[in-house]
This record gives C-alpha cells, sequence and structure tokens, in this order.
C-alpha cells in the first residue's frame, strides 16, 4: 500500500497563493481596515522564474534614478512557497515584484475567463511610417515597479510595458498621509489592475489608442478604472467588511467604491484618486454623493472627468442590480418594513448580502468585458458601448430575469448618454441590427473579378459572404484546440495574410486576399460595412492596396469566440475587424487627398472601421458594426463615392478645437505632442 501511494506523482497546484495588499499600503495602518487590507491572491499556477517571469508577464526592476538592479524576486524558493510568497512591505522590493505580477496576473485572468479565450498583448508594428509595416508577436507584458521617480505609472505602447514611479507625499492632509513619505504606485491594487487594463485593451483595440472624439480616451481611463473597481468584490473579506460596515447600503461611502486612495491623499486630494459614489467637500470635509447630471456629459471634456460619468453609469446600473437581488434578504431581516434594526448585522446577513454583491459584479463585469467584442474598431463613443454591452448580452442571455440590460439602460439614460442612429431607448433599439444576407435584389448590377458572368444581382452578395463563412469555420476549427498563444498568433496571422511557399506554386489565400477578390467592386458590400472597395476610392486619400487595383484596409483581432449562456446556449463566432485609412488635408474647409498638400500644409489621418460577426453555426455574416468611412447613402444619388462628412467634420474640428470651447483638450490633450507614441504617459501626469 505504502508503494502504490509513494508511486503516485503530485498533482500541479491550481493556484499560487500570494500575499498582498486589498487596496494599499495606507490602509493597513488604519485600526478599522488593516484586517481586511493584507489578503492572500490566488493567482493560476504556472512556472516561473525569477523576477517573476512567466507566460504573460516579465518583472523587470530597474531604477533609473538610482541607477541600481533590484534582485529578483524567487516565487518557486521553498521558504516563499512555505509562506504565501514574501509579507507584505514598502521597503522590500522583492515584494513589490511580487505585487504587480500578482493583481496583474488577476487581472489576465479575469479578462480570459469574460472572453473564453487567451489575451494576446498588442502587436509590435514595425516600419509602418513607410507604408510597409509588418508586425511581431509580443509574447510577454513588461512591468517595471520603479521606473520613475514620478506621481505616475502608465502603459507605453512602444514598449509594450507598464512603468511604474514612486514619489514624496504631499498630502493636503497629514492626518492622511505623512509628508515626504514615500508613495510606491506599484503597491497599489488599483493602479496595477488600471494600467495593466490598459495593455489588455490595447491588444483588443490598438486604435483606442488615437483621440478622434472626446469618448476615446475618456473610454480608455474608464473600461480601465471599471475592471479595478469590480476586482475589489472578489477580496471576500474585504466585501464583508464593507457590507457590514455600510449596513448593506453599497450606495453609501464605501472603500468599494473609490480607487488609488493613497495616491489621492498623497497628491494633495482630501480622499481617493477617484470615487465611483462622490467625493469629499473640501469646505466641508464630508463625503457628498455624486448626482447625475446630463450637463456633464455634454460639457466635460477632460478624459479623466469625462470618463468617471461611465463608471458613474456602469456602478450604477451596479448597484442597482444588487439592490433588486437583496431587497428579498432586507424584507426578510427586517420583517417586511425594509428599515433593519439598530445595531450590528447578523454574520449570516453579511455573508447572504456578500455572496449576492460578488454574484452581481461578476456579472456586471463579465458584461463589460464581453461587449469589448461587439464594439466598432476605431472611434468608439460611450454610446457605441452602451449598444456593446445590450448586443453581447442578448446574444448570451436570452432571459434578463433580474433586468441587467434595464439597469444598463437608466443609468446611461440619466446622465444623457443616448447613441447615434436609434430613434427609441429600447432593448430591441440598442441592440445592433442583424444582417440579412438575403438582400433583395434592387436591378443595381455589381460586377467580380473572379466571376466569369459581370453581371451579378446584389444576392451575390450572400453568396461571398458564405463563401467567407466557410472560411472562417475552418480557421475556427485550426485554434479551437490550441492553448499556446504564440500559436494561436501564428495562426491567425497564417490566416489573415495567407502564404506563398518557397517553390511559388502552393499558395494559401489569407483573408485579406479573399476579401480584396471577392469583393473588389462591391457597391453592397462597402454599404454593409462602410468602407470604400471600388478602384476610384484611391481618389479619396486611400493609398492602393499593394498587388490590387482597389483601396488598402488592415484586417485586425482575428479572433474565435465560443461562450456557453447561462440556460446551457452557446454561441459560436469569429470575430474580425477591418480599417481604412484616409490622409486628407484641409484648405478653406475642403477636404482633400494628402497627395494634394503644400509644404505648408499638415496632413491627418481619417479612419473607419467595421467589426464583422459570423456565426459558424449558419456560415453567415451576423453583424456589422461600423464607423464609416464613406457616405454609404451616395450611391443612390451617383457612381463617385463620398467621404463621411458628417464624421470627418466632428473629428477634425474636435482635433483642432474649432469650436471655440475651452474642452480640457486645449492643454495638449489634442495637440500634435499628445497624439504621440506614448498618450498615457502625458495621459497620466498628476
Amino acid at each position: 500500500m505504502n508503494n502504490l501511494y509513494s508511486s503516485q506523482s503530485a498533482k500541479l497546484p491550481a493556484f499560487r497563493k500570494l500575499r498582498g495588499y486589498a487596496f494599499d499600503p495606507s490602509l493597513s495602518l488604519k485600526l478599522d481596515t488593516s484586517a481586511v487590507n493584507d489578503l492572500v491572491y490566488k493567482v493560476p499556477w504556472e512556472n516561473v522564474e525569477p523576477g517573476p517571469v512567466g507566460e504573460y508577464l516579465e518583472v523587470l526592476d530597474y531604477d533609473p534614478t538610482t541607477k541600481e538592479y533590484y534582485a529578483p524576486v524567487n516565487l518557486d524558493n521553498a521558504y516563499v512557497l512555505a509562506q504565501d510568497g514574501l509579507d507584505p512591505s514598502e521597503s522590500n522590493p522583492q515584494f513589490h515584484q511580487q505585487m504587480v505580477y500578482a493583481v496583474a496576473m488577476i487581472t489576465i485572468r479575469h479578462f480570459e475567463k469574460s472572453l473564453g479565450r487567451k489575451i494576446l498583448w498588442a502587436s509590435r508594428l514595425l516600419n509602418y511610417s513607410e507604408g510597409k509595416g509588418y508586425e511581431t508577436y509580443v509574447k510577454r507584458l513588461r512591468i517595471y515597479p520603479h521606473a520613475l521617480r514620478d506621481a505616475n505609472a502608465y502603459y507605453s505602447p512602444v514598449k509594450k510595458a507598464v512603468l511604474f514611479g514612486y514619489f514624496s507625499a504631499m498630502p493636503a492632509d497629514e492626518t492622511l498621509q505623512m509628508p515626504n513619505s514615500l508613495v510606491f504606485t506599484c503597491l497599489s491594487h488599483d493602479i496595477v489592475a488600471h494600467e495593466v487594463t490598459h495593455a489588455l485593451l490595447d491588444g483588443m483595440h490598438r486604435n483606442y489608442n488615437e483621440p478622434s472624439n472626446a469618448d476615446v480616451l475618456a473610454f480608455h481611463e474608464a473600461f480601465a478604472d471599471i475592471v479595478a473597481l469590480f476586482q475589489h468584490f472578489t477580496f471576500p473579506d474585504v466585501l464583508k467588511h464593507q457590507i457590514a460596515k455600510t449596513r448593506g447600503d453599497l450606495a453609501s461611502q464605501n472603500l468599494l467604491g473609490q480607487l488609488a486612495q493613497q495616491f489621492g491623499s498623497s497628491i494633495g486630494s482630501y480622499g481617493s484618486l477617484r470615487d465611483a459614489l462622490g467625493h469629499i467637500d473640501e469646505t466641508t470635509g464630508k463625503w457628498v454623493p455624486t448626482i447625475p447630471n446630463v450637463d456633464d456629459y455634454r460639457n466635460i471634456m477632460e478624459p479623466h472627468a469625462r470618463g468617471s460619468i461611465l463608471v458613474a453609469a456602469v456602478f450604477e446600473a451596479f448597484i442597482n442590480i444588487y439592490k433588486s437581488r437583496a431587497a428579498d434578504l432586507l424584507r426578510i431581516a427586517s420583517n417586511g418594513t425594509g428599515i433593519l434594526p439598530l445595531g450590528e448585522l447578523h454574520p449570516d446577513l453579511v455573508n447572504r448580502l456578500a455572496g449576492e454583491a460578488a454574484k452581481t459584479a461578476g456579472h456586471v463585469l463579465n458584461m463589460c468585458i464581453r461587449a469589448l467584442d461587439y464594439c466598432p474598431p476605431v472611434d468608439i463613443t460611450f454610446g457605441d458601448y452602451l449598444r456593446a454591452i445590450i448586443t453581447a448580452d442578448v446574444e448570451l442571455v436570452a432571459d434578463d430575469s433580474r433586468d441587467y440590460r434595464l439597469a444598463f439602460i437608466d443609468a446611461f439614460r440619466r446622465r444623457g448618454i443616448y447613441p447615434q442612429g436609434i430613434k427609441t431607448l429600447s432593448i430591441e433599439s440598442l441592440q445592433q441590427p442583424m444582417i440579412d444576407i438575403s438582400f433583395k435584389a434592387t436591378g443595381k448590377k455589381l460586377s467580380f473579378k473572379d466571376q466569369s458572368d459581370q453581371e451579378k444581382t446584389q444576392n451575390d452578395t450572400g453568396q461571398l459572404l458564405l463563401i467567407i463563412g466557410t472560411f472562417l469555420r475552418e480557421y475556427g476549427n485550426a485554434i479551437k484546440y490550441v492553448s499556446d498563444r504564440e500559436e494561436i498568433y501564428d495562426l491567425t496571422r497564417l490566416y489573415i495574410a495567407g502564404r506563398t511557399e518557397k517553390n511559388k506554386e502552393t499558395q494559401i489565400q489569407g483573408l485579406h486576399d479573399r476579401l480584396n477578390i471577392k469583393f473588389s467592386s462591391s457597391k453592397e458590400f462597402a454599404r454593409i460595412t462602410g468602407l470604400a472597395f471600388l478602384e476610384e476610392y484611391i481618389d479619396l486619400g486611400i493609398k492602393q492596396s499593394g498587388k490590387y487595383l482597389g483601396p488598402s484596409f488592415q484586417i485586425q483581432n482575428l479572433r474565435l469566440v465560443n461562450r456557453v449562456g447561462p440556460e446551457g446556449n452557446q454561441i459560436n463566432q469569429v470575430i474580425f475587424s477591418i480599417v481604412q485609412t484616409s490622409r486628407l488635408i484641409c484648405r478653406d474647409g475642403v477636404f482633400l487627398p494628402s497627395s494634394q498638400k503644400t509644404e505648408d500644409e499638415t496632413s491627418f489621418d481619417f479612419k473607419g472601421g467595421c467589426t464583422l460577426i459570423f456565426d459558424l453555426d449558419s456560415l453567415q455574416l451576423k453583424y456589422a458594426i461600423s464607423k464609416p468611412l464613406i457616405d454609404v447613402d451616395c450611391f443612390a444619388n451617383q457612381d463617385k463615392c463620398l467621404l463621411n462628412l458628417q464624421r470627418l467634420k466632428a473629428q477634425y474640428n474636435f482635433l483642432n478645437n474649432d469650436g471655440g470651447t475651452d474642452n480640457g483638450f486645449q492643454q495638449g490633450f489634442s495637440g500634435p505632442a499628445f497624439r504621440s507614441t506614448e498618450p498615457f504617459a502625458f495621459l497620466h501626469q498628476h
């Protein structure tokens, strides 16, 4: 019997337990929060090298201020493993490395769970300025815990790295923070989760780094805050503590709705850096709840402040859903009065309320992350994001018995956030319209280069989309069971770009070539996507597409989506985005191709894009979520295509601030210095 047991091999553990802070070090110095601020993160197990260096992350600890490399932590050291990682410490660089690794891996895990697939970092783009660019795979995101001596932390799209700063505190209230004490941003759960979310979002939508309207960078900031906030609800002891303290009222002041408390007080604020529920009145020193104001969305343009509007909307939706789920528990506890008796809540009630809050927060976070697959690839607005949330949820959850979708709609409505292009504010109108590929014939003729019969009706578009759907099913089958992230990346690039074998006789035709061939003359496909596919569109400032005569375009974010809903329904889809760029100048109010510019004129890029969602079961195009580059209505009046002047003028006026209003971008948020390769370094300065 002993030999039998000794011959069994031990299984790898499911998690690596690492100690850290639930919020930041400052809460461990307060009697009422010290017991819940020190926790143990359960990080998915992986083999790591000293650093830590794992599959997704590489922590490099060089301090350029002191010109010192700090010894990397070895998480596989027997003593470190035995005590669930190093003890929390503000003065130990090895613990700092452990902290950033733990929080970053937890954040990655939430994305992979919600998306149902492995995440990929944004690829490195090389030589794109010369128009002959190519991409390389980025295996690991680099993290520098002590990268700068500054009150700043940011994600660098160029370096594919997150850089954390440290600085001396200058509190306005010395009872909140010791003056001149060192504050390390890498020790704040909220800041680490926020910055890693920027990197994850960049991996999904690279064009969201470009401020084409007031919502784009605000969305980047808001979404990163949303992820950081809702991760608070995954800490059981913290959640129970705050439920007990607020007597179940999470709409009142509490730690769960606040971000970066230590950082906020250290830079001179009277409270946390941001609060989804309210703020500290500097005159009275008391916390006051924020009341939604529709004028805020019209007038506030600074990205952080504008992003707070979106965060507050999502958090309000969560609060209302939680109240609905907890209403029966409160009725039972109050004998039907709704007024809880004086004194501390019963521990059983606290546990049940905490369970409802955690479940609700998990659902809301999943909805927010899943929605990224249903967003346009460029020029996103808060209204677009609301439509994406609704569409993604309708796809997966048929029976919205808890009214999650109505809670989101109501919270956005109360802040005056309305999507464009809809007539009524309802679930049916907010859901993106499904594509009908039968395309009733209108008598107009289309020509396709690869067809012998040059006279094709619009019904042929459906047949061609079916061919594309069949190809995408092949792609889905090719990567369905692949778990290696680099192999997923390589296969995806192969299916996008294709490949010609060395003997020049065998060619694998990629998605890009297939779209060029099938739709190079298709006005109907141009109508669906809002993008230019006819040869004459090159006159609109769009470059020619390599070996093809038509305009160039990029294919991004080809990905497989397999998800199972709560009723057991499964969606099997392949999603990809097409992005097209028109380089223009504006001369006397007229937009012209950049080829006509003079030496003293500056060109700018106007981008359009479309997210295409194919259903793998029916092989049909289900959704086309477009930010049109062209005016799709021009086909009814003339043969020559025109750019979408409504979007073009709005973007040009925004970037040049022609409206004359102080929208927060006059200080450089939209100028040439800001539209650089490091937008978040500038954006996160304090």
